[in-house]
């Protein structure tokens, strides 16, 4: 489609309603762009497509580039014949800075325009956007555009080095650059003549890629042993800057190949020297050549430098003053003679070790003695401080101690021979000297004598340490008033180790010191005991001992309690103290924590030299939970709960109770010793009643058994043994009806000789009728616990019976108990 007519068709109507909104406003897109808007923008109208190649409206600016914060002027013009449908009167023109509305002032311009002019005083934006709108029909349409921008001139570059890489002859730079606020192009300049750098005609050496910061110049623009200038130049829209130039020759900054060390061997007769051998690397063989060397032993953290080397000391380098044996590492690298070359890297190291020879220290000793053997003896303990490499001369091989110095024609008396540094050993009572001696491989040093001095001088005051540090303790003490040639600093780990410290120990020379600092085997956590002995000319005075540590913490573990008594108001407790190597410190106070079933929890303060304590104040028959903490200046650790339950009562009414139950026993066997001893008494309480068992009722039958049998063939019963009897006792005040016919009195018994008395006899009670005699009555009153004895027959006189009465008198309870004559069967007591 082409063109659009003049009067509104279906086609633009459809195109309306597809307007986009943005920002409230409505847009048209027309295909031509504005005649004058920057970037060849599309023309923002509502009105039908002009006839014309021209856009209706056109946005300029002073700048669209500007100094940050500087001012940014702009003037949109509208020319509404060009805009189809869109009279003079109708054009209001606004701006939009981004999305900020901006307010300029409207005016008419020649040739039937309309202009809105705007002034921005302080651009502070990096980037925005400036848009030109016209209004109509209560929307704003955008019509024209300008990108506008910010920002600073290039930065200055500096701290520009540029060194030759000898492999391609390529001469790399590098320089340092602030940020860029705009776009901004970096190039190496170079001007190999006067006439050049006059004339402006300076070639571009390289230009670094993606922001860095170096390039390389290649070999082709270079002049080699010429000098040369070179800069840095950066551009950008708002100017340029140039760094400072760099006047070089391209071959005073070439990086040469480092040498080679070929030999390095000491001299015969020479321990301190020796002869080091080397050789230029191929490339720089024939330049001229300024090297230096360096060595150090493991023991020096430093290089020692030999320098101003030149390429004529090759083939071999004589060097002297190394220490003797002792093993040594060399490097060696070389540059171009200029101030401003490079050195090439150093070259791989070589290792030798020199010559050795005898010590030449004199050793510091220490020394304690003990008297043993009643005193004819001396237990001498040597302490001494190993040699420094310096005078060690070598690797030591051992130390000697002799009781005599080294005499022509003979030998010391050696009593010690040891590779460590301390020594025990037993020497006569009264020896004041002993001579001791390092030797190595070469040889032994001269003999330094150890003066075994007396301990009799007076002892420090005032003694007191303090950390300095992790690993370190600051000892200071008070000035004795005596002459003191110095002080000697001993110090042991607690528990002691199971080898004494030989190195544990420092010498304070100086009447005047009353400080040391302690650095050898300190340790963090750990107690140490610090001893400070005075020396005086001609003795030794008693040492003062402090202990310390060089830091503290937590102990590792609270001490266990345990239960050592309880009662019903309070418990005693008591624990084991902690080891020292657990202790982490200084144990300051123990804490002790009880609580009851409802959380009431109480605390208890205990100095850190008591180790138990009386928990009062508890409630009977309760159970508490207890604990304790141990705690140092730097934290506190808890033990392990303990629990314990209070009784319900105390030891004491405990035994009371018990002295009262024993006091009732006794009270009562005594009243039964009384009662046993007074008959009288034991008669009312207890009466005497007679054992049957015993009873002699058994040997005694009816005088009746004695006559002769009154019925004829009958057996002559022999003896009865009565086996169980009960005698029954008439009531009181009643006498026993008798038998109407003819009684006859009761007949009476006898004791039967050879019968035993000793047969069991039993409590029988008896009822019944007299067959004889008629039925009887039972007597009233008699109970069946009163004694029978002594017995009563209550039978009558035996007579003819009638045989209807027999067989009844086989089921009496009475006859059914008794056994007369061993008979067997119960019908013989028809015989009665």
């Amino acid at each position: 489609m082409a063109r659009l007519g003049a009067g509104p068709s279906l086609l633009h109507l459809l195109l309306l309603l597809l307007l986009l909104s943005v920002h409230g406003e409505w847009a048209l897109s027309l295909p031509q762009p504005c005649a004058g808007t920057p970037g060849g923008l599309p023309m923002m109208s509502h009105a039908p497509l002009p006839t014309g190649g021209q856009g209706c409206a056109s946005l300029s600016v002073d700048s669209p580039i500007v100094p940050l914060g500087s001012a940014v002027s702009a003037s949109c013009a509208v020319r509404a014949e060009r805009c189809g449908g869109l009279q003079r009167a109708q054009i209001r023109i606004a701006w939009l800075l981004d999305s900020e509305p901006l307010a300029g002032r409207q005016q008419r311009g020649p040739a039937g325009t309309e202009l809105s002019n705007l002034t921005l005083p302080h651009f502070n934006r990096s980037q925005a956007r400036l848009w030109c709108l016209l209004q109509w029909n209560g929307t704003r349409q955008r019509v024209a555009m300008a990108e506008l921008r910010a920002g600073y001139p290039p930065a200055k570059p500096s701290n520009l080095s540029c060194m030759l890489n000898l492999s391609d002859y390529g001469l790399t730079c590098q320089w340092a650059r602030g940020a860029d606020s705009l776009p901004t192009s970096v190039a190496l300049k170079c001007a190999t003549s006067r006439a050049q750098r006059e004339a402006g005609a300076a070639l571009t050496g390289c230009s670094p890629r993606d922001g860095r910061h170096h390039c390389t110049v290649p070999r082709r623009l270079l002049h080699l042993y010429r000098h040369m200038e070179i800069w840095v130049s950066a551009r950008n829209a708002l100017g340029t800057a140039e760094s400072e130039r760099l006047r070089i020759d391209p071959m005073d900054v070439a990086k040469l190949e480092p040498p080679a060390l070929q030999s390095i061997e000491p001299l015969p007769g020479q321990p301190d020297c020796v002869s080091v051998g080397w050789r230029a690397a191929r490339s720089s063989a024939h330049m001229e050549l300024q090297c230096e060397l360096r060595y150090r032993s493991p023991e020096e953290p430093a290089w020692a430098l030999v320098p101003n080397i030149s390429e004529a000391a090759q083939p071999a380098l004589r060097l002297c003053g190394f220490l003797c044996g002792t093993r040594y590492s060399f490097q060696l690298r070389c540059r171009r003679p200029s101030p401003s070359a490079y050195w090439s890297e150093w070259s791989p190291g070589k290792e030798v070790t020199t010559q050795e020879k005898a010590p030449a220290a004199r050793l510091d000793a220490w020394w304690s003695t003990r008297r043993v053997g009643a005193g004819r003896r001396v237990e001498v303990q040597l302490r001494w401080k190993a040699p420094s490499w310096r005078e060690a001369n070598g690797r030591l091989r051992g130390y000697r101690v002799a009781l005599s110095p080294r005499q022509r024609g003979r030998g010391p008396l050696t009593v010690c021979d040891t590779s460590d540094t301390q020594c025990g050993f037993s020497a006569p009572a009264g020896t004041a000297r002993v001579y001791l001696t390092a030797y190595n491989a070469a040889g032994e040093s001269a003999a330094t004598e150890v003066v075994l001095l007396e301990q009799t001088g007076q002892a420090l005051s005032g003694l007191r340490a303090v950390p300095s540090g992790e690993r370190s303790l600051r000892v200071q003490w008070e000035r004795p008033p005596g002459a003191v040639a110095g002080y000697v600093v001993e110090w042991q780990r607690v528990p002691a180790e199971p080898a004494r410290c030989s190195a544990c120990w420092q010498r304070q020379r100086g009447a005047g010191a009353t400080s040391a600092l302690i650095r050898d085997g300190i340790e963090p956590f750990q107690r140490y005991n610090v001893s400070v002995f005075p020396l005086y000319e001609d003795a030794v005075g008693a040492p003062a001992h402090i202990a310390a540590y060089s830091k503290q913490k937590a102990p590792s573990r609270a001490p266990k309690l345990h239960l050592k008594s309880i009662s019903k108001s309070q418990a005693e407790l008591c624990w084991d103290s902690i080891p020292v190597e657990l202790q982490n410190g200084f144990i300051t106070s123990y804490t002790i924590f009880w609580a009851n079933s409802t959380a009431d929890v109480s605390s208890a303060l205990v100095p850190p030299s008591h180790s138990s304590f009386v928990v009062g104040d508890l409630k009977p028959s309760t159970l508490y939970k207890v604990h304790i903490m141990a705690s140092t200046a730097a934290g506190g650790t808890n033990g392990t709960s303990l629990i314990l339950v209070t009784t319900v009562l105390d030891d004491i009414e405990i035994q009371f109770l018990f002295l009262s139950l024993a006091l009732i026993f006794i009270l009562l066997v005594l009243l039964m010793i009384c009662f046993q001893k007074n008959g009288r008494v034991k008669k009312q309480l207890w009466p005497s009643v007679p054992d049957p068992a015993h009873s002699s009722l058994g040997s005694w039958v009816p005088t009746e058994l004695h006559r002769p049998p009154q019925v004829p063939g009958t057996r002559e019963p022999g003896p009865a043994t009565i086996s169980a009897v009960t005698v029954l006792e008439r009531a009181p005040g009643k006498a026993v009806e008798a038998p109407s016919a003819d009684p006859e009195r009761a007949q009476g018994y006898v004791q039967q000789p050879g019968v035993r008395a000793a047969e069991p006899v039993q409590y029988v009670q008896v009822l019944g009728d007299d067959p004889w005699a008629g039925p009887a009555r039972r007597p009233r009153g008699s109970s069946p616990r009163r004694p029978l004895l002594p017995y009563q027959n209550v039978w009558p006189a035996r007579r003819a019976e009638p045989a209807s009465l027999r067989e009844p008198l086989l089921h009496f309870p009475l006859l059914q108990g008794l056994r007369l004559g061993g008979a067997d069967e119960l019908h013989d007591c028809q015989q009665l």
